[in-house]
Formats: C-alpha cells, sequence, structure tokens
C-alpha cells in the first residue's frame, strides 16, 4: 500500500540521518525528499491521565492489573517502550508534547493553575507546526488541555497557540465525571455525558468528518481522579457501591475501573473505523505522568509516586501499533522522553524533520531495532507547592542522577536497582565515580540552553 511505502521512506530517514543529536539542537535535520504521491498515515495520540507502568498491561510493575483488552492488543500488534520518561505532572508533560521543548524552556514545571503563567500563546504548537510545514494533514485536540490560565487566553488559549479544532476539559480534572465544563473552539458549556465516554464521540465524530491524512490529540482524563464508579458496562470491577468509604477503602478497585472504562471507549473509536482508515491509521499511547500516590501499587513507595522525580512519577507507558509499525509485538529499550513526540509526529506526517528542539524522532525504531537513538534522557519538576521534591533527573543506559533544588543528589544503578533503593552518590567505585561526573556535565549542558 502507498501509506506503508510512505512510512518506509520516513523510517529509512530517520535511521540514517548523519547529524548529531547536539550538533543541531535549535534546528531540525531535513528528511530526503518523498514522492508527492505517498500520503502519510493518520496519527492518534492518546493520552491516559495519571497511568504509570503498574496499571499498564504492558508492564510487569504491579502486582494486580485492570483487564484492558484495547491495550493489550495494541502491545501485542505494535512496539512497547520499555524506558520512556515524562514529567512528573500533566501539564509539563502535555508542553514537552506541544512544543518540543523541556519546560526550563516553557516555563511549564508542574500542574497549572487558572492563576499561573501558563503555556505562553507564543510558543509554537505542534499543530501549527504541521500546518507551517506544509504537511496538508487535519488535526485536532479532543480531551484534556491543562495548560490554559487567565494570563494566556483561558477560553481561547489552544486556538492561540495553532489548535484548529479543540473540544474538551481546559481544567485538570472534571468536578465529575458526568457533570463537567467543555469548552468547544473557545465556547463554554455544561456537559452531563459521562466524559470518557462524550471524549470518544467527539473523536469518532471528528475523524468521520475528515478527508485527508489526520492527526487527532485525544487526552482522555481517565484514571485521573475523582474516583467513582464507571457505567456498569464499561468496567469488570463488579459491583462497587461507590460510597466514600468504600472508595477510600479500596481506591485501586476505583482506579481499575476507569481504566477499564477509558480503555473499553478507546477500543470503540478504534473497532468504530472502517478498514481501510483503521489500516492507515497509526496509534501512540502514552501516560501523561506516573500513577498518583493514593491508587499506585506497593512495589512503588507512595512517596515516590507521580509529582517526584523517582521512577514512580516519570516512568509510563508508551506503545507505538499500527500503520507502518513493523516491529509487532516486540520491545524497545531505547532511552524516549516525551518531548520527542513533537519531532516524530512532525516525521510521521511528513514534514522534513528529525531533530527539533530538544525533541529527537523515534519514528525510525518502529520499523529498524538499529535506529538512532539517544545516549541520555532527561526531565525536571519545578514550580509546584512541592520545593523538596523540585530538581531534574538525568540517565543513560544505566545509570540515573537526581539533583533536588536543596542541593541533594541521588546516584542509581537503574540495572542493578530499578526500584532505587541503593544510592550510590558516595561510591568510589571508578566506574559509577565517572558515571556521576558525566551525567551531570550532561544535565548542566542541557540546562545552559538550546
Amino acid at each position: 500500500m502507498r501509506w506503508q511505502s510512505w512510512f518506509a521512506v520516513t523510517a529509512v530517514a530517520a535511521t540514517v540521518a548523519s547529524v548529531p543529536f547536539e550538533a543541531v539542537r535549535g534546528g531540525f535535520v531535513p528528511a530526503p525528499a518523498m514522492a508527492p504521491e505517498l500520503a502519510p498515515p493518520n496519527i492518534l495520540l492518546v493520552i491516559a491521565d495519571d497511568f504509570g507502568i503498574d496499571t499498564s498491561p504492558c508492564y510487569e510493575t504491579g502486582t494486580d492489573k485492570p483487564s484492558m483488552p484495547t491495550l493489550a492488543r495494541l502491545c501485542r500488534e505494535g512496539l512497547v517502550f520499555d524506558r520512556y520518561w515524562t514529567p512528573p505532572e500533566c501539564s509539563p508533560t502535555r508542553a514537552t508534547i506541544l512544543t518540543g521543548r523541556y519546560g526550563l524552556r516553557t516555563g511549564v514545571g508542574a500542574a497549572v493553575s487558572r492563576t499561573s503563567a501558563g503555556l505562553s500563546a507564543d510558543e509554537l504548537g505542534l499543530q501549527r507546526y504541521l500546518t507551517q510545514s506544509g504537511t496538508g494533514m487535519a488535526s485536532a485536540v479532543i480531551g484534556k488541555w491543562h495548560l490554559a490560565t487567565d494570563a494566556n487566553g483561558w477560553l481561547e488559549h489552544p486556538a492561540r497557540i495553532g489548535v484548529t479544532h479543540y473540544d474538551g476539559l481546559l481544567t485538570g480534572a472534571p468536578d465529575s465525571y458526568s457533570r463537567w465544563s467543555r469548552t468547544t473552539n473557545g465556547q463554554p458549556s455544561i456537559s452531563t455525558t459521562y466524559i470518557t465516554s462524550q471524549l470518544t464521540d467527539l473523536a469518532a465524530g471528528w475523524i468521520a468528518a475528515q478527508s485527508t491524512p489526520w492527526f487527532l490529540w485525544l487526552a482522555y482524563s481517565a484514571p485521573h481522579a475523582p474516583l467513582h464508579v464507571p457505567p456498569a458496562s464499561l468496567h469488570d470491577r463488579g459491583d462497587l457501591p461507590g460510597t466514600a468509604a468504600d472508595i477510600g477503602a479500596r481506591p485501586l478497585l476505583y482506579h481499575f475501573a476507569m481504566a477499564e472504562a477509558m480503555d473499553r471507549e478507546l477500543g470503540r473509536l478504534l473497532d468504530g473505523l472502517d478498514t481501510a482508515s483503521r489500516a492507515r491509521t497509526v496509534v501512540i499511547f502514552v501516560g501523561d505522568n506516573g500513577t498518583a500516590p493514593g491508587v499506585i501499587q506497593p512495589a512503588t513507595e507512595r512517596s515516590r509516586a507521580k509529582s517526584t522525580l523517582y521512577e514512580g512519577g516519570i516512568h509510563t507507558p508508551l506503545i507505538v501499533s499500527g500503520a507502518g509499525v513493523t516491529r509487532v509485538g516486540q520491545r524497545e529499550s531505547a532511552l524516549v522522553s516525551s518531548v520527542d513526540l513533537f519531532a516524530t509526529v512532525a516525521q510521521l506526517a511528513g514534514s522534513a524533520v528529525d531533530v527539533w528542539r530538544d525533541s529527537q524522532s523515534f519514528a525510525g525504531l518502529l520499523a529498524d531495532a538499529n535506529g538512532r537513538r539517544r545516549s541520555e534522557v532527561y526531565t525536571e519538576y519545578f514550580g509546584s507547592e512541592r520545593p523538596a521534591s523540585h530538581g531534574w533527573t538525568i540517565r543513560d543506559e544505566r545509570y540515573k542522577l537526581i539533583v533536588f533544588d536543596s542541593g541533594d543528589r541521588r546516584f542509581y544503578d537503574l540495572i542493578a536497582d530499578p526500584g532505587e533503593q541503593t544510592d550510590l552518590v558516595a561510591s568510589t567505585n571508578p566506574i559509577v565515580v565517572e558515571a556521576l561526573a558525566r551525567l551531570s556535565r550532561r544535565g548542566a549542558e542541557i540546562r545552559v540552553g538550546e
């Protein structure tokens, strides 16, 4: 098929690019010209909220799992990334995807409130970039936004940053999943339709109206709090009473029920695509940060969950399945950052981009295990009400350094100690000492500027 030929050209371009990442920060590497008749695939980016690897059925972390056959199928039919990092809260993750820049450059380092600065409308958003680079791809954002504030335009913020169609929830979480504040292209309203189902309906309706290749950013609120009982047809958790007492006593069951509802609705969306559209659609599924402390499973301490720079806060799922993903049922150990989704989506869309600012495309890995990869991955946390957790972290294939704003440091061997229990910062082992110095230097280089 023509879309397969297009993807093969793109994957090869990503693999053979010869300009080092560091040499082109702030710009992009042009990809070889593509035949004009080759259309890009459709791209569906699905973002789950507060969804760490302990909740995903595709990862071993966590002793119990929700029933998520749709996600499990995407993993079986696609490529699962084992070392994907995000910031530890939702707003900075979304900002990194949208801009291809780290939070220290955009100023978004934690979940934004309506009275904070938020993400500047002067940033070049991914959707605007796709338009300006001439891809001809239709695009929309449906679902949770959480980047708008009074200072940057509130109702108009998605449009100001280049989103031509927006429909969803501007805030960090709905007051209720069955009664929530909806904004449609700047127009506010109140919806009484279960939000997970309505976002799916909106996504399906928008896709059905497209006549050209499309990029849809679909951001579910689930399974972010408030914990509740979804409609019975959407989960397998049985007859949950939904009382405050039971939610408090058994929060994980409600977290799982909400994840199952999201999975069933995502399955409904994918199954609703006609055969031809489904065949030429690549699905990228990610979590926006680690699982919330109240529902993270015991293998990870609550003090090391969402809103921390430990693995429980930043190590999240990344699964890519569908059009052009030939590494079916495989796992990938490459280091990948949420910031890399900008360049990856742009390249899949047909843009001549391989590296953009802090973002490096991983599109080549979808078809070639020898595709170009990062030597380190970085993230950070700042600007929240938890100053003791503020700082930055960087890792390579083996070691991880955390530098807190207080000056304290932690250093871990993630191969020997994936649970981050043994701090090696005072080690005299020459190999450890050299790795610590190298990651310290590399982190400082990243933080200097683009």
